[in-house]
């Protein structure tokens, strides 16, 4: 498939909690087609073939990212996590930070005092939030000054990608988890409507994954069935491959449903599809959350194989050919509805 569909919503700045803008994007994508779209209370976005879907794909919009906790008296601020990543992974890196009056204004994140120069200790500083910091591309020396820009504590900060679509197939950029398998379910929406249109099934775009409470809210009762397309994890001890789909036996909560996954297996393989299926050690994702609310609802997970997941991350338009294909061939698979 093309990238173009993953590399819009790469573009849309959306930490955990500012999400509007990107479930915007996607429901004005959806107007010209003959799908339902309801949002959930809490901003989630499903589109779908039927208002009663039984079987629901779900990916999330919402990112890693940050909220200014404090700002310093020497005008530099503080700010605390949203969601889970190890800060030496994004020392450095410039960043967005959003006023409440929807003011954009630049920074980098960095650690405390960086100047080797006059720090000989800065490589061993212990990268921890409380020893890093944002240095805004302002003359501000005072926490006083830094308020007149109109940055005050809540104002959330975004993360530049750093996109890059190489010539050899890889897709680089911070938050492939999870605008990669987003941007594929709305590839499918757009362009495989006569593959969906006599199937009861939805497309659950969610905005809270990456802060823990993303799926259970708003889930029709008719869903029978959850498949999550999130990433697939590449690293020691696991399987994933970049070049293939992950299909997860069982993560950090426990194991996916085995009759789902079989499902999954056997369509990869009757299909031609790259595939591996791993167990993922400190993961979780909104199946995850399903399960944890006691929904009697069976769980799948698939993705792509990402590469140094929740850093800057990579995988391979091969790896998102095949997550794409997988998805089709499970809806393909699906009775049509009566």
């Amino acid at each position: 498939m093309s990238l173009t569909s993953i590399k819009k919503l790469i573009d849309i700045f959306s930490p955990s909690g500012y999400t509007d803008e990107i479930i915007d994007f996607i429901e004005n994508a959806m107007k010209a087609l003959p799908y339902h779209c309801t949002r959930t209370y809490k901003g989630s976005l499903i589109v779908s073939t039927v208002k009663d879907p039984e079987v629901m794909i779900i990916g999330h919009v919402d990112t890693l990212g940050g909220m200014v906790s404090e700002i310093t008296d020497s005008g530099t601020l503080r700010i605390s996590q949203l969601g889970g990543y190890p800060p030496n992974s994004f020392e450095g890196e410039y960043v967005t930070v959003i006023t409440m009056n929807g003011k954009h204004i630049r920074g980098t994140f960095l650690v405390d005092n960086p100047a080797a120069h006059v720090n000989k200790d800065v490589k061993g500083t212990e990268r921890i939030m409380a020893n890093m910091h944002i240095r805004l591309d302002a003359i501000v020396r005072s926490k006083d000054e830094v308020k007149e820009l109109g940055i005050s504590v809540g104002d959330f900060v975004v993360y530049d990608p750093r996109l890059e679509i190489t010539d050899t197939g890889f897709l680089k950029s911070r938050f492939i988890d999870d605008k990669a398998c987003s941007g594929i379910m709305l590839d499918i929406l757009q362009n495989d409507l006569d593959t969906l249109k006599n199937k009861k099934v939805g497309f659950y775009f969610s905005n809270y994954e990456e802060v823990g409470n993303g799926c259970p809210t708003g889930l029709p009762d008719s869903v029978k069935d959850l498949l999550v397309a999130d990433m697939g994890v590449v690293g020691d001890g696991v399987t994933g491959d970049e070049t293939k789909v992950s299909i997860c036996a069982k993560d950090a909560a426990g194991p996916y449903d085995l009759q789902l996954r079989r499902k999954l297996e056997t369509l990869a393989t009757e299909n031609n599809i790259a595939y591996t299926v791993d167990v993922f050690p400190y993961y979780s994702s909104d199946g995850t959350a399903l399960l944890r609310s006691g929904k009697d609802i069976r769980v799948g997970l698939i993705g792509p194989g990402v590469s140094a997941s929740h850093g800057v991350e990579r995988t391979h338009s091969q790896g998102i050919d095949a997550t794409r294909a997988l998805i089709l061939s499970y809806v393909n698979s699906l009775p049509s509805k009566g």
